[in-house]
């Protein structure tokens, strides 16, 4: 934004410069007063002092306008990174329930079979034990899937780099590297924003892409830090394409953040998610 900024105002600059030379080589204000003078009954020589008047009064205008906006702005990122926080709290808690209640019901199950297993000699309850047991299984992983989907504990213990290497390693197909500092830490908002889109952006692939190759790279840029996620799926047409909630919420973290998200993407050529975050990404 303060680079399409600069750029416009350096357009401004260069046309009021052009337009002072010409007036000065085509003596533009003399020959207008000149062709006004005959009106002077209308006042009509008057009306470059009321029309500049007029522009300032407009610049003015739209400069305080400009203030306003980018103070809703900044108010809206600071919205949007409470709301942000608020959820992963949720999503922390959620956890916790999980992990308190259903992860200990999970192992009585289990601890329940094993025991029906080896006191019953009835061939139809030890098939009922088993089943029981496997069942049981099931579903602890799939509590400990939730569990790190809503907290991702690899982040808290390993740092950001390392937990995105994790990330990685648990999607054995596509196949999926990382590449980047593995000791990377940003702090924890902006670490939870990266691996989100990281997490969103794989996702993406998984269900979508029918890609045979994924590499996350997460590396120093431009004053801050970038994550690439990049397919060779199928891609897709982004002007043509509605963005899913997963991307318009990923776009909200970055903007949170004051940085900013990127897709690219064509039929055939499969798709770049890029993030970038400013160092120490405050909003």
């Amino acid at each position: 934004m303060k680079l399409a900024t600069r750029q416009d105002l350096a357009w401004v600059a260069a046309a009021t410069l052009a337009a002072y030379v010409l007036g000065g080589l085509g003596q533009w204000r003399e020959r207008m007063a000149a062709l006004l003078e005959r009106y002077e009954a209308w006042q009509v020589d008057e009306l470059p002092l009321a029309l500049t008047v007029m522009t300032v009064g407009l610049a003015v205008l739209l400069w305080r306008r400009h203030r306003e906006a980018a103070a809703l702005l900044r108010h809206n990122r600071e919205l949007a990174r409470q709301l942000m926080t608020v959820q992963e709290r949720e999503r922390q808690a959620v956890a916790r329930e999980l992990h308190d209640e259903l992860a200990q019901h999970c192992t009585a199950i289990r601890f329940e079979a094993a025991v029906a297993q080896r006191c019953t000699s009835l061939p139809q309850a030890v098939a009922a034990a088993q089943r029981a047991a496997a069942s049981a299984e099931q579903l602890q992983q799939g509590v400990r899937r939730l569990l790190r989907q809503l907290r991702p504990a690899d982040l808290d213990a390993l740092g950001l780099g390392a937990a995105l290497q994790a990330l990685c390693a648990q999607r054995p197909w596509p196949a999926c590297r990382f590449q980047g500092n593995a000791e990377l830490r940003l702090g924890d908002e902006a670490d939870m924003a990266v691996y989100r889109v990281a997490q969103e952006a794989l996702s993406n692939t998984l269900r979508h892409a029918h890609a045979t190759a994924v590499t996350v790279r997460l590396t120093a840029a431009d004053g801050g830090v970038c994550l690439q996620v990049q397919d060779d799926g199928l891609g897709f047409d982004p002007e043509a394409s509605t963005p899913g909630l997963g991307l318009l919420g990923a776009r909200e973290r970055a903007a949170a953040l004051g940085g900013h998200l990127q897709l690219h993407s064509a039929p055939g050529k499969g798709t770049c998610v890029n993030l970038w975050l400013p160092t120490g990404a405050h909003p």
